[in-house]
């Protein structure tokens, strides 16, 4: 028989709030971008004998401590390790093309910039959300930006990417209606976060992009497929 459990020593877990305080480890502090050409490898279901290499725009250092690879990827900035889809692609490591050298880690090198650059950077928290950094895009990233069924998408190079103080981290769009002043440059008031305005918006490597803008048919089809679902 059970012994009863007096009132006092009976707990309530409120799992919400440790889901936030789980995702809040997972939060990014500080960004550094991707200079040297190094990739993110992932293999698909469909061709599980090919390595795919993509390359990474940048690493981020969350609030765990953990060092992350991140790549403009569907809908948003992804780290690399979360890519684990049987259809898109499954994260297999990191790649260095020069040297054809495979690892699993953060280079040191990013690790020390990071984790120094957090250090510096140590901004008091507040209740309001903060622009924490912004950072060029230097791969020719575009989005595919759709708003309402009746309107048509479009294609749009993103200039940068800006990260908040809450860990998300938002495309920057140019807005051709409030340009003043060329070539774009960060900062620039033409310049906008791409949710802030589109409902979706999903990210494509230059190669795509220029596919898409010269319709081709292949391209297009894939592309109505992705934008059906």
């Amino acid at each position: 028989m059970g012994i009863p459990l007096s009132p006092r020593s009976a707990q309530v877990i409120d799992l919400e709030t440790m889901r936030q305080r789980q995702l809040a480890k997972r939060r990014l502090l500080r960004l550094c971008p991707e200079l040297d050409g190094l990739e993110m490898l992932y293999r698909l279901a469909s061709d599980p004998d090919t390595l795919y290499g993509m390359p990474l725009l940048a690493w981020g250092l969350r609030e765990d401590g953990e060092i992350v690879g991140l790549v403009p990827w569907m809908e948003a900035l992804t780290p690399c390790h979360a890519l684990d889809d049987p259809e898109h692609g499954h994260f297999v490591g990191y790649r260095d093309p020069e040297t054809e050298e495979i690892f699993h880690s953060p280079p040191e090198h990013k690790v020390f910039e990071l984790e120094h650059a957090a250090a510096y950077f140590d901004y008091e928290e507040t209740g309001e959300t903060t622009l924490i950094q912004q950072l060029p895009d230097n791969q020719g990233t575009h989005a595919l930006c759709m708003d309402d069924d009746d309107n048509p998408w479009q294609l749009k190079q993103v200039f940068g990417w800006r990260l908040y103080s809450n860990g998300e981290v938002e495309a920057l769009l140019v807005d051709e209606n409030r340009v003043t002043a060329t070539p774009v440059l960060m900062g620039d008031d033409c310049l906008y976060p791409g949710h802030s305005r589109h409902r979706v918006v999903y990210f494509f490597q230059r190669v795509i992009a220029n596919r898409i803008k010269e319709e081709d048919p292949a391209t297009l089809e894939a592309l109505a497929l992705m934008v059906a679902k």
